[in-house]
């Protein structure tokens, strides 16, 4: 029987994992004392990693994290920054994803907070959620962008559909009265229904005078803070401090 015709037909077919499996197995001599169910069930399973392996890196891709390489089990627990292990553990799960909660980062710099979100995110994606990454002065960039292209409605169902949101640098600056606007309808549209992480410098119970409209402010923490998990590091900056670093270069903290 003709071997290639038929892996052929599985590329055709987008079949790319069972086309590589199968190819694997005519290779394999030991391969012949399997039983086809056996066999079958091996090409059946390639194909379904070959697509979660795809989707995982399509997922990374498009959530443009700020640490593409941050991941869980790189985090360092060492750092006296009070940075619980059995929590991070527990966060890996995604439950808090699929129960549509939010996860809130604050301490001062350079103790993590980018890292540890960005490794959450790392996580989501490997579990198949979509991620998207963003510090909050360039969403707010994207907002008016979108606004004068017309493509204002597109951006806010997008946000609103992705499973998981990262606002870095929460509290930088003052909000505006659009900005104060769009990111009620950015959390609004989201609330009870996908997850957000932020990550700030400033303390929780300053983010009221941040945000600066009171009406507002009540409506926007009110959906942030009610099914929140709040996470408050502290100590030393873990920014590699070293007299020949090329300075041209962000040095890495987990």
């Amino acid at each position: 029987m003709l071997m290639q015709p038929t892996i052929q037909k599985l590329k055709t077919l987008k079949l790319y994992g069972m086309a590589e499996a199968f190819q694997t197995l005519i290779e394999t001599p030991d391969s012949e004392a399997l039983t086809f169910n056996d066999r079958f069930g091996l090409i059946v399973d390639r194909e379904v990693t070959h697509r979660d392996n795809r989707r995982q890196t399509r997922l990374l891709k498009s959530a443009h994290l700020r640490t593409a390489q941050a991941c869980v089990e790189d985090i360092d627990y060492q750092h006296a920054r009070g940075l619980e292990r059995s929590q991070i553990q527990a966060f890996t799960i995604c439950d808090w994803i699929r129960r549509q909660q939010n996860i809130i980062f604050v301490g001062p710099t350079g103790v993590g907070k980018t890292y540890l979100a960005c490794a959450l995110g790392h996580q989501a994606c490997r579990q198949g959620f979509s991620v998207g990454y963003f510090r909050l002065t360039r969403l707010f960039e994207m907002v008016r962008a979108s606004q004068g292209e017309g493509k204002y409605t597109r951006l806010m169902s997008q946000m609103s559909k992705t499973d998981l949101i990262i606002l870095d640098d929460w509290g930088l600056g003052q909000l505006n009265k659009s900005e104060r606007q769009d990111l009620l309808e950015i959390l609004e549209d989201r609330h009870g229904l996908k997850s957000t992480v932020i990550t700030s410098q400033l303390p929780i119970q300053l983010w009221h005078e941040y945000i600066g409209d009171a009406t507002i402010a009540d409506a926007i923490l009110d959906r942030l803070l009610c099914n929140a998990h709040k996470m408050e590091l502290r100590g030393p900056s873990m920014r590699k401090k070293e007299p020949d670093v090329d300075v041209t270069r962000s040095p890495e903290f987990k």
